[in-house]
Order: structure tokens, then C-alpha cells, then sequence
């Protein structure tokens, strides 16, 4: 059914990781497994801690951290600005521990963590309908646990990048593969697009700057040029797909909510411009639910309309 397609449904463990050049990633590995049957709570301390460390010393991280929130909030008092910042390390801190949570915690374990899970009846009028979802997810912090647990009731498709380090693809895909039916390469389009045939609901990732190829430049924010894919539309045209976005959110207690969005009306349209600035709207509307959770570190407008334009993080 998925034949010429780069589908991983679970990955098989080669005595080369016993190599001693992956020695580090197994203490790496064994450290985080360790720490995460510890009490959430010490867990999100610990990772609070890690992310003041972050950014005390990670200089280049915070900066770019700094510089995406003063462009998209240019309103935003430096004072203000500033707290996001250190409270956004601290959410990259916890997000550490969360992907242990999210790997190796028992299904009883993920299920006290659940707030609510809402909007699901969306799914099943879209695959009723004969269709697939491509659900648009934001890159927020604690993404994998997000994954684990909307897997609890609904078990979708990964559309991923693999590790350069095969030791951490080896676990990196057996963890998601508790939360996800299989995963996809991010070249395989063809499989991505068979999945949608199939009526599986396929994650994506439409919110991060991946280069000039593909993309429009739109608005994000208040910045009115953001480089955005149009890899977006390419999925949500095949006539078997609806587009639906998520939004995540984890609480004081450390519960985590999700809300599924209904399907985005007449898209994608003749206009690729358009469309995705809709997408960017989606992004917004769920990051402003809690933006000190989402993934502020990555160089989200390093791609200018003009190419000879200073770099925003130089």
C-alpha cells in the first residue's frame, strides 16, 4: 500500500551504536531516562534550572531569542521583553525533560498528565467525508509530549526530519512510535500524500523559516515578510485532505491541553500568498495561547526578500 515510500515503523537496533563513538549520546540517553521516572515536578524544576543556565551562558541562543520576540513585538516594553525571554529558556529547559517524559513514560503515567483534549469530532468529519487531515502544529517547547499525548486517543503520522546520529534516530523514532501509527522522511511527499489517501491524520510543521525554495514571503507577527513554505499547500490541494490546525498549551500543574481547530474554509485558493498568510494566522492564534512555550530560538526570519539585506541576527 505504501510501497516506494521511506516509512518507519520500527526502527532495529544495530550493534554499531555499542561503538565507542556513541558512548557520549548512551550517557546522554541514560542520564534523561534516568531523570525522567523522577516526580514531574522535580523534572520541571531541573529543567527551570537548565534554562537559566541557558541562558546565562548560551548567549547566541538568547540573542536570537531577543531579536525574534523584539520583531514580532515591537510594541513590547524592554522590561517585558526581557522576562519572555528568561521564561522561554526555562520552558527550553523543562522541554528537555519532557522528551524523556514523552519517550519512555507508561501510558498511565502520560494519561495524569492529560487537562483536556478537545475538537476531535473534526477528525472524524473530515475522514467521513473520505478525507485525510493535515493538521498544522506549531513548534512549540514540549512538542513531543504534545504528540504522546493526543496519541492517547488518536494515533497520527509523523512528517519528521531524521537525526544526523543514528544511536539518537534509533530512539528518537522508537519514542515517537509509541504516540504515532508510523513516521514519514520529510522528502517523501509521495508517502505523505498516500497517508492523506488513507484517511490518517499527518502532523506538520508550517511555522519555521526553511530557506527560499518553496516559499512565500508573508506576514508573521509584525514582521510583513516572513519566509513561509508553501510545502503547505502542496498537501492540503490533493483532493483527500483537510486542513486543521492544533493548539497546545501545558498549565501550572503540568497538565496539557489540547484543542483541535476546525478545517480552514475554501483553501487553498489560486492564491499562494493568501493561503499562507491564513497559515500564519493559525500559528499565531495558538503560539499567543502561551508564547513564552514556544520554540522563540530558532532564526525564524533568517530568509529576506532581499538577499543582500543584513542578516536580523548578525
Amino acid at each position: 500500500m505504501y510501497e516506494n515510500t521511506t516509512l518507519v515503523h520500527n526502527p532495529t537496533f544495530k550493534l554499531q551504536f555499542l561503538a565507542p563513538k556513541f558512548w557520549l549520546t548512551w550517557l546522554g540517553v541514560v542520564i534523561l531516562y534516568s531523570l525522567s521516572w523522577l516526580p514531574q515536578g522535580v523534572q520541571f524544576s531541573l529543567g527551570r534550572l537548565l534554562g537559566r543556565l541557558v541562558h546565562r551562558f548560551v548567549k547566541k541562543r538568547r540573542k536570537i531569542a531577543e531579536v525574534n520576540l523584539k520583531l514580532c513585538f515591537p510594541d513590547m516594553d524592554e522590561q517585558t521583553r526581557s522576562a519572555m525571554v528568561l521564561k522561554n529558556m526555562e520552558n527550553t529547559g523543562i522541554a528537555t525533560f519532557e522528551t524523556g517524559m514523552a519517550w519512555w513514560w507508561p501510558d498511565w503515567r502520560i494519561k495524569r498528565a492529560i487537562g483536556s483534549i478537545q475538537g476531535l469530532e473534526h477528525f472524524k468529519a473530515a475522514q467521513d467525508s473520505g478525507k485525510g487531515v493535515l493538521l498544522l502544529v506549531p513548534h512549540m517547547l514540549h512538542l513531543e509530549m504534545l504528540g504522546r499525548v493526543l496519541g492517547t486517543d488518536t494515533q497520527g503520522i509523523g512528517f519528521y526530519r531524521p537525526h544526523n546520529n543514528p544511536l539518537m534516530e534509533y530512539f528518537m523514532t522508537k519514542g515517537r512510535l509509541r504516540s504515532n501509527e508510523f513516521l514519514i522522511g520529510k522528502r517523501d511527499v509521495k508517502g505523505l500524500l498516500k497517508a492523506l489517501h488513507n484517511k490518517k491524520v499527518c502532523y506538520y510543521l508550517p511555522d519555521q523559516d526553511y530557506g527560499r525554495k518553496r516559499c512565500e514571503f508573508a506576514p508573521f507577527f509584525a514582521v510583513p515578510d516572513a519566509a513561509t513554505t508553501t510545502g503547505t499547500l502542496l498537501f492540503s490541494s490533493s483532493k483527500k485532505c483537510e486542513t486543521l490546525s492544533l493548539t497546545g498549551v501545558r498549565d501550572e500543574q503540568g497538565k496539557y491541553h489540547i484543542t483541535i481547530h476546525p478545517a480552514m474554509a475554501d483553501f487553498p485558493s489560486e492564491d499562494e500568498n493568501h493561503d499562507v498568510t491564513r497559515v500564519n494566522k493559525r500559528m499565531e492564534q495558538s503560539i499567543m495561547q502561551a508564547p513564552e512555550q514556544y520554540m522563540w530560538l530558532h532564526r525564524r526570519f533568517k530568509t529576506r526578500p532581499d538577499e543582500d539585506a543584513p542578516s536580523h541576527y548578525s
